[in-house]
């Protein structure tokens, strides 16, 4: 998870390759101008006003500005390239729609140095950000590390699936690379509650935040437990940093081990995530020796792809999809700037625009128990078999994930499942699921933390017919139950991506799309791209459904 997940007002990230990050910007090819398209988030007002003049004029300023990226300038059709030009300040704020944080880079240059700087950038250095060599950048967003890697390059046509690299086991190194002087590898044993405190305190107070440092992720030591040490987890692949003088821990990676379906063939997978750097040891570069040393380790265990998710583009994403968020307290979200007043409303309107009834209405819904866990795992499995990318669960990782084994009014609940059985034949028809994450509020004024319940895994038989019109309402039913039960739960926000079959009730239960996008990656894999429920403007799209069935924590 990265920043972008933290709140609603965060700045929009590029998507996709270098044609569809043009895009966001108003920057289509010529042969195929969407000048009446909005963006995301925007009211469509159908375009119908637009004049040919107008939209010959907006045309030319896109062609303007990818010439301007690019250096290509043809206006005859002679295939040669320019220099590139200088940009308008107007075509400047449009690359810094593209990407983020070359604008903060851009911000701190005179006119001339910004001149200068963006001339020696290529297009993929424009995209990703790389190239700029910014103190605040961090090193996973380095795309000069991942060129050196097995990954798909942003420019690549797949004609088919599979490994990119071998990897010769003998070769693998048995020693891990040489740290910067002052720090050493160590691995953490979770199983020891000092050490789990450890990981605890480090990512309570060093791991994500937002953009402008508002709320930063607060994972329970419940929530660490239950994501760090799934069926199969290994000691080895949680992986430390410590200062060597202090032997404080001061950066961790971690992986579990997942087998992933994609398409048609099955890989074994670890599953990355929780890469962390103390804040004081950011500007050592440890981000791509971490990364290189769980590879190392998982290539020593004989598995050599693996499964991450970044909110920032790097070479290449497998699928993109945007999050969503669906105010439970309004008013509180509202106070601590979360949620933003929409213009032309009140208080009191949003309040009532979100108000959810007392009791769910789902006939036989009840909280699901370890009874349920087989027919969990069957309905999950032909829900998931629908999917183009998904893991393959087994009965002790359906028990893992979604029984929580805490007294259910025990203040570190990690999760909440429900079943929906038939009062008659006693099968389960349904199931939904979701997952706690906090977010301290930095510089808390009023509230400290900020309850967010995460989508988690759901299956429907409705989604086994040939009536799309009822899976969809059936889908929207029970989301709107799980809605009332997170409001129960003394939840403040419901969040949801738009992967699985989400893009079919988003709108309908009033969730509203939020700036993050969620990049979905394989290493050492090479696939088509998998749809994430996102059209090229990244807006919500129900024909884009049910392409990535992996719910990354």
């Amino acid at each position: 998870m990265m920043p972008d997940e933290l709140h609603t007002t965060d700045r929009e990230r590029a998507k996709g390759d270098s044609e569809e990050v043009l895009a966001q910007a108003g920057v289509e090819s010529d042969e195929d101008d969407h000048s009446g398209e909005e963006g995301p988030g925007d009211h469509q007002d159908g375009g119908a006003a637009a004049t040919g003049s107008s939209k010959k004029k907006k045309m030319s300023k896109k062609k303007k500005l990818k010439e301007a990226l690019t250096g290509r300038k043809d206006p005859e059709g002679s295939g040669k390239a320019d220099t590139k030009p200088q940009l308008s300040q107007e075509q400047l704020n449009q690359l810094a729609q593209i990407n983020p944080s070359l604008k903060d880079e851009l911000e701190r240059k005179s006119p001339s140095e910004i001149q200068d700087f963006i001339k020696k950038l290529s297009l993929g250095d424009m995209v990703t950000g790389a190239g700029a060599a910014a103190p605040h950048q961090k090193d996973l967003a380095q795309y000069k590390f991942w060129k050196t890697q097995p990954v798909p390059k942003f420019d690549d046509q797949p004609s088919e699936e599979g490994e990119i690299q071998a990897v010769d086991p003998e070769r693998v190194p048995k020693e891990p690379a040489p740290l910067p002087a002052g720090f050493e590898w160590v691995t953490m044993d979770l199983t020891d509650p000092q050490q789990h405190d450890e990981v605890y305190d480090l990512l309570s107070n060093h791991y994500v935040e937002d953009h402008e440092s508002m709320f930063r992720f607060k994972y329970s030591s419940s929530f660490l437990k239950w994501a760090l040490m799934a069926p199969g987890w290994r000691k080895e692949w949680h992986v430390g940093v410590r200062a060597s003088q202090s032997q404080k821990l001061v950066a961790f990676i971690s992986g579990i081990p997942v087998n992933m379906r994609v398409r048609q063939r099955t890989i074994s997978c670890t599953e990355i995530n929780f890469m962390c750097n103390h804040k004081k040891v950011r500007q050592k570069r440890l981000a791509p020796v971490l990364i290189k040393e769980i590879t190392r380790r998982t290539h020593l265990s004989g598995i050599y792809q693996a499964v991450y998710t970044a909110g920032t583009l790097i070479p290449t994403p497998v699928a993109t999809c945007r999050y969503f968020h669906r105010s439970l307290d309004w008013q509180k979200l509202y106070d601590v700037e979360f949620s933003p007043l929409p213009p032309g409303s009140t208080p009191l309107r949003q309040i009532a625009r979100y108000k959810l009834p007392t009791q769910t209405e789902i006939q036989g819904l009840r909280p699901m128990e370890t009874k349920d866990v087989e027919a969990i795992l069957d309905l999950l499995k032909r829900y998931l078999a629908r999917t183009e990318l998904a893991p393959l669960f087994t009965k002790e990782e359906v028990q893992h994930w979604l029984i929580d084994h805490a007294d259910p009014s025990a203040p570190e609940r990690v999760v909440w499942a429900y079943v929906s059985e038939d009062p008659e034949t006693h099968k389960i028809t349904d199931f939904f699921s979701f997952y706690i994450l906090e977010s301290t509020i930095i510089n808390a004024k009023k509230y400290d933390t900020i309850k967010a319940a995460y989508l988690f895994y759901y299956a429907s038989e409705a989604a086994f017919g040939n009536d799309k019109a009822a899976y969809k309402a059936r889908l929207n039913a029970l989301m709107k139950d799980a809605l009332i039960l997170a409001k129960e739960a003394k939840f403040d926000v419901f969040n949801a991506l738009t992967h699985l079959d989400n893009p079919l009730f988003l709108e309908d239960q009033k969730f509203g799309p939020g700036d993050g996008l969620l990049h979905y990656y394989l290493y050492n894999y090479r696939t088509a791209p998998v749809t994430g429920g996102l059209n090229k403007a990244n807006q919500v799209d129900e024909k884009q459904a049910g392409g990535i069935g992996l719910v990354m924590l």
